[in-house]
């Protein structure tokens, strides 16, 4: 297998006196980060993951990697499309990580390409180091999204997070997704901050620079296959219980290399 790590600057948070704020963008061709909040961009290694042995999973990295084939022609119609794309992750995720029940909740297409977000009103690859979720968000989003009976007894259990993040074109070359292995983030350098959508206040996970992170990411990813990444986890018994995970400027890709589209589909996964 030929090796395709590489060194890239990637943004981490520099931690200030007030709780940081990320205002979610509206999607189309001026989409963008905007956070009131320092950044600086630290180039670090960022090794390929598809020449780890054994492979990367997501109870000890945090993240892993699936084939999966889906039905769907066009990811842009996915609104048309949901319960029968929600219903081929569930067969795919449930049993590997052996959860009971798997409620997806959202469908988040993105770009790095202003055309491609204007043809199709969709949001701009994220490109800042940050995890999806805090332990407040996390439980508030099942309380947000079950009935309040239902919810409460879900949270009596262990309960995960899990993005499923996928090409919805060629290969994933521009822009890629990489994420830190769970095992070498640690709590000082992670950061509550308050997101703030057009329909919903919730919390994200800002990291700062740490020279023991370890980045992974793998190498143009295709259409048959799948990125699980974990953003939350209930258990505290030592597994991993969040990836960290940013999209980074390919130092590896061609000038004339196609425009990432992407799809994250985000679930519950109780046990």
């Amino acid at each position: 297998m030929h090796d395709l790590s590489t060194h890239a600057k990637v943004r981490y948070l520099i931690p200030g006196e007030e709780k940081p704020v990320y205002f979610a963008s509206q999607g189309g061709a001026e989409a963008q980060l905007s956070i009131n909040a320092e950044f600086e961009d630290v180039e670090v290694a960022i090794h390929d993951a598809r020449c780890l042995n054994p492979a990367a999973s997501l109870d000890k990295e945090g993240f892993e990697l699936h084939s999966h084939k889906s039905n769907l022609s066009d990811f842009y119609a996915i609104e048309n499309q949901k319960s029968e794309y929600e219903a081929e992750l569930a067969e795919l995720v449930l049993p590997l990580v052996g959860g009971n029940s798997l409620y997806v909740f959202d469908h988040t297409l993105r770009s790095d390409s202003a055309e491609v977000r204007a043809a199709h009103n969709i949001r701009e690859a994220a490109a800042i180091v940050h995890n999806d979720y805090t332990h407040a968000s996390a439980h508030k989003r099942v309380r947000d999204l079950l009935d309040k009976k239902e919810a409460e007894n879900k949270l009596n259990s262990r309960f995960i997070i899990v993005n499923v993040w996928r090409t919805i074109a060629g290969p994933a070359i521009n822009s890629p997704l990489t994420c830190c292995d769970a095992q070498s983030v640690t709590e000082e350098n992670v950061f509550a901050s308050e997101r703030r959508a057009k329909d919903r206040i919730g919390e994200l996970e800002l990291v700062s620079n740490n020279p023991g992170h370890r980045w992974y990411y793998y190498p143009e990813m295709n259409k048959g296959e799948v990125l699980l990444i974990k953003t939350f986890d209930s258990a505290s018994d030592g597994r991993a219980t969040r990836s960290v995970h940013t999209a980074f400027e390919n130092p590896l890709a061609a000038e004339d290399a196609e425009a990432r589209e992407s799809m994250e589909s985000r679930m519950l996964v109780f046990f």
